[in-house]
């Protein structure tokens, strides 16, 4: 997969992730995917990949903080 691929990927990902917790419309990272998919399956999946990527270190960084304020509590 080339650079270019892969950082645009990386950038879509970001922007629609913002605009869904901006907007609350949890249907922009599919639509995104959709249009994506339409014309390369390639950038499509990197895209993909790169929003599961960020929703789960999300769910890791909140995991650690939950963890971290137990011990402070």
């Amino acid at each position: 997969m080339s650079d270019y691929t892969l950082e645009t990927a990386n950038e879509l990902a970001d922007l629609a992730l913002a605009e869904q917790d901006a907007s609350g419309d949890e249907k922009i990272v599919p639509a995104i995917a959709e249009v994506l998919g339409a014309s390369s399956q390639t950038l499509q999946e990197a895209f993909l990949t790169a929003v599961r990527v960020r929703r789960a270190e999300t769910r890791a960084r909140e995991l650690l903080a939950a963890s971290a304020a137990k011990r402070t509590a």
